[in-house]
């Protein structure tokens, strides 16, 4: 049996030896749609390694998948989610309205279990991990291959099938455009942007915002430090739509979704601290999240993000290998939004710098959730404040549409004013 996070932001990690995923399943977002009324596949499938549901806890289940890809000629996608929705029991939708059960409702992973609801007959999940590298403000088609460029020359996408995901994804979206839409996510940075990026292209598609759902929790009561939908029953998420976590969308809530989009899409960042001061009855972690977004410029006292410098502060705590310096780092966030797979990435970067902050063993593999660190003396004087990383490494990231490169990139975050501001010294 594949083992199973108990929620989307990876707050425990895999035993040794185990897959670990991403918030909202692998690093590569991939979505698919159940479409419980056909009894068919809408669109394709998450492929390798997503978030277990029910039917995927037999142990010969990705057996019976590759069976049915020699046997149809599917790919993995394919035939996946051809087998989930062929096992899966539909559930009488009983007493609800029936705009619910005809909408279609999107979320961030197939851990949330909106199918077992009965509110859900048409389910898309949408994954991508818009924290991480580029997400310039070009058309769609464009913003796809960009996407799926990024996703296969990082490593987590060893197939090519970004690029068909999201076509498909995409196509569901738009082919619902005359009916309602219900959209189900969380408070972190991860949702929120999938969040203005879905509504954004509702409006390109001219639905109209009183036909948008917008059901959005940061915490639910009786459960310590929320983690995400993925923590709740079936049952449980039944009973959302009638608390004042669930709002029809205004037209104001809309626009601002629209400008949010299009300001974390800009090439400069001038536009995001309107956003992170925000504040909206149906948008309500939007502007946290935003000044989330924000503290992952580099810091004008250190160069340092603030993941990344909390992964230094939690090696120099005694965090011995990569695995606890996740947990430590992301349980200082308030809203754990980044999977294990994206934080290795960063703790590889810091040890394989060309002034390395981290030492890791072994040396030659990138690192993962076994691997030693310990942290360098120009890591300690960084993590102190008497050196700078991108002084001394440069930068190469992308945070949206901005691309930072350098040894001077042009935008900084200022501690003090608690702004992304432009130095005093400035150059590439």
């Amino acid at each position: 049996m594949q083992w199973r996070p108990s929620a989307p932001n990876l707050r425990q990690l895999a035993p040794a030896g185990l897959p670990t995923e991403a918030k909202g399943g692998p690093p590569l977002g991939r979505s698919f749609v159940v479409d419980r009324a056909a009894r068919r596949t809408v669109a394709g499938g998450s492929v390798d390694g997503p978030r277990e549901t029910t039917m995927t806890k037999h142990a010969d289940f990705k057996g019976r998948v590759r069976a049915r890809m020699a046997k149809t000629g599917e790919s993995y996608a394919t035939a996946r989610i051809q087998l989930l929705t062929e096992q899966s029991d539909v559930q009488t939708a009983g007493p609800v309205e029936e705009w619910m059960t005809a909408a279609l409702h999107v979320s961030n992973g197939d851990s949330t279990d909106l199918p077992g609801t009965g509110l859900a007959r048409h389910v898309l999940y949408w994954r991508d991990s818009l924290h991480e590298g580029p997400v310039p403000a070009v058309g769609s088609e464009t913003l796809r291959r960009v996407r799926a460029d990024f996703l296969v020359k990082v490593g987590v996408d060893d197939r090519g099938e970004g690029a068909r995901m999201f076509l498909d994804r995409d196509r569901v979206l738009e082919a619902h455009r005359d009916g309602e839409y219900v959209l189900w996510f969380e408070a972190d940075l991860y949702d929120q942007l999938q969040i203005i990026q879905i509504l954004a292209r509702l409006d390109d598609l001219g639905v109209p915002p009183q036909r948008i759902t917008l059901i959005c929790i940061g915490e639910h009561a009786g459960i310590a430090r929320f983690g995400g939908l993925g923590e709740l029953s079936a049952e449980q998420l039944r009973e959302l739509p009638a608390t004042n976590a669930c709002a029809r969308l205004t037209p104001a809530a809309l626009q601002s979704a629209v400008r949010a989009w299009a300001a974390f899409r800009a090439p400069t960042p001038d536009g995001l601290g309107g956003i992170a001061a925000t504040r909206s009855g149906e948008l309500r972690f939007l502007g946290e999240a935003f000044d989330r977004l924000s503290r992952e410029y580099p810091s004008t006292r250190d160069g340092l993000s603030l993941t990344e410098r909390r992964v230094l502060a939690a090696v120099a705590d005694g965090a011995t290998d990569a695995a606890s310096a996740f947990v430590r780092a992301t349980g200082r966030e308030t809203r754990p939004y980044l999977g294990d797979t994206w934080c290795f990435a960063m703790m590889d970067r810091m040890a394989r710098a060309r002034v390395p902050l981290l030492e890791a063993q072994p040396t030659r593999r990138p690192i993962d959730r076994t691997t030693a660190l310990g942290l360098t003396d120009t890591g300690a004087r960084v993590l102190a404040g008497d050196a700078d990383h991108v002084r001394l490494n440069g930068i190469d990231r992308w945070i949206g549409g901005v691309h930072l490169r350098g040894r001077y990139p042009r935008w900084r975050w200022d501690d003090g004013t608690e702004t992304i501001a432009v130095p005093a010294e400035q150059g590439q």
